[in-house]
Formats: C-alpha cells, structure tokens, sequence
C-alpha cells in the first residue's frame, strides 16, 4: 500500500471507509500507528485512552454479537449522552452526507428498508478485519472523552499514511454493556467509540464520495 508523508496530503487523503478487504493488517504495522497516535497532547499527560483491538476470530464473534443487537431489538444504552440535536449548518453537513452515501450505493431517499440495511453495515463493521474500541477512565469525565478525541484522529491520520483505511463509528457504542462484554472492558472506562480498519476495497462506489470541508472563513472567528 502507497505511503503518505506530508501531513496535508495525509489530511486530505483520510476518509471514512465503508467497504473492505478481508486482508488483515500485520501486527507490526497496527503496533506503528499506535506508537505514532500515542503522541498526541491530554489534559495533564493523563494518557486516558485504551484500545482494544480485534483480530481473526475475535473480530468475527464481535460482529456477530453487535450485528445481533443491532438487528434484534436489544435496547440501546450507551455510556456517553447523544448529542441533543443538530440544528442550522450542522442539520446541512449530516443530511448533504447522508444524501451523498445513499446516492453512491444507489438508495433512493424513499427507500426505507435500504436505509435501514445500510445502517446495519455499520455493526458488520463494514466487513472490516479489524476494530479498535476506545475507552476513557469514567472518572475523567468529558476531559478524558476529549482527550481520546484527539487520539482517535491521530489513529486514522497514523493509518492513512501507511496505506490503512479507516472509519471512526459512535454506532458502535449504542450498545456499551454488548462491548464490554464481549471485549471484556471493566465497568470504570466508558466506551467511546469504535475505529473499524483494514485495507479499502477499491472497487466498492460507497469508497468514492468524499465529504465536503467548511472554509477557513467558516471557522474562524478573527479578534483584534
């Protein structure tokens, strides 16, 4: 796989994958994009992510067992609180990349049970070989969540520039205690999120949309 070493190109290179190759990533290489994500800045060095990671057979029981609950009625029930609502531009982003996922696997906005099976990819995991969870120490509170923020961004930039796709999905912890249990989690780290990774499927038409970027006027707010 093509590697990436400006952190522009990498930037702009990422992108959430959706479909995968069964093709596992080696060991080393997934121990390399923790040694670099492991860099990244946390309120007073605390360090509060841990990741655990699936692979072969774990992964495969783990699909399982979400695609069960997502499938079959289990009640949600996740560690941190949803997000209220998303009002104004946000409402825009969401729905624009929404339309534009549907519209590149050819669902029809009408077209509920296809928005539906959609949605279940993401407890498939998109076929991903690989998922790592991340949990923060409950203690931390949203300080500690905010910390693993950045790590998972620094998870996805670290693989992207070696070649390894990734999607990071808050779906995932919808079902908190299903992830604990099956991963063995304690009940003192809260379940933040999912990382599903392996190598893209070129091939697939949901790899080929990209989302839109606000501009920088968008964004910043000048004082002087």
């Amino acid at each position: 796989m093509t590697q990436i070493d400006n952190l522009t190109d990498i930037l702009q290179a990422r992108y959430s994958c959706r479909a995968f190759l069964s093709a596992p990533v080696p060991d080393d290489v997934i121990t390399q994009i923790i040694t670099t994500a492991r860099h990244v800045p946390s309120w007073c060095n605390a360090q509060p992510w841990q990741v655990s990671i699936t692979k072969g057979d774990a992964t495969e029981r783990f699909r399982t067992a979400m695609m069960t609950a997502a499938s079959t009625g289990t009640p949600a029930q996740t560690d941190l609180e949803w997000p209220k609502g998303y009002s104004g531009v946000y409402n825009d982003r969401r729905r624009t990349c929404g339309f534009q996922l549907y519209e590149a696997v050819g669902i029809e906005k009408s077209d509920r049970a296809g928005r539906t099976a959609q949605m279940l990819r993401n407890y498939a995991l998109f076929d991903a070989p690989h998922v790592a969870i991340i949990s923060a120490p409950a203690e931390l509170g949203p300080y500690g969540a905010m910390d693993c923020g950045g790590f998972v961004t620094a998870f996805t930039l670290a693989a992207t520039a070696l070649g390894v796709a990734t999607i990071a999905q808050a779906a995932i912890a919808a079902y908190a205690p299903v992830v604990r249990d099956q991963l063995d989690i304690q009940d003192d780290r809260l379940i933040l999120c999912a990382i599903s990774f392996g190598y893209a499927d070129p091939d697939d038409p949901i790899n080929r949309f990209r989302t839109e970027r606000a501009a920088p006027s968008d964004i910043i707010d000048w004082k002087s």
